[in-house]
């Protein structure tokens, strides 16, 4: 892998762990939805999220990152149709999804890096 998509995953990575930073306040869905910088912060960290895929993606397509193409569309959604995204579906791609991409990419670097892993 190029230092670049290396750089894309690392990106990934920086972005979870300040969702998970600026989320860990907020306990659940009700807290989430009163707290405007809270959407704010974790909305913008899903828009880099979706920018690294896309371009770890347009530089390394052989990359099976599961759901890569809907984490794509996500940021498209959340730039170009924001009042089409309700605070539920955020809400739920950061407690059923982010913590799965989050091993994908972990386990990724990792073979990167220890390349006789499976």
């Amino acid at each position: 892998m190029t230092e670049e998509g290396k750089k894309f995953l690392f990106d990934v990575l920086r972005a979870i762990e300040r969702i998970e930073m600026f989320s860990a306040e907020t306990p659940n869905f009700v807290a989430f939805s009163q707290d405007l910088k809270t959407q704010s912060a974790v909305e913008r960290q899903l828009v880099i999220i979706g920018e690294a895929m896309n371009g770890l993606l347009r530089i390394h397509p052989e990359i099976q990152v599961p759901d890569a193409r809907q984490i794509v569309g996500l940021r498209h959604r959340l730039v170009h149709a924001y009042d089409s995204l309700g605070n539920a579906i955020v809400w739920a791609i950061v407690q059923r999804h982010i913590p799965a991409l989050q091993a994908t990419v972990m386990a990724l670097l990792n073979r990167i890096d220890n390349p006789a892993l499976p």
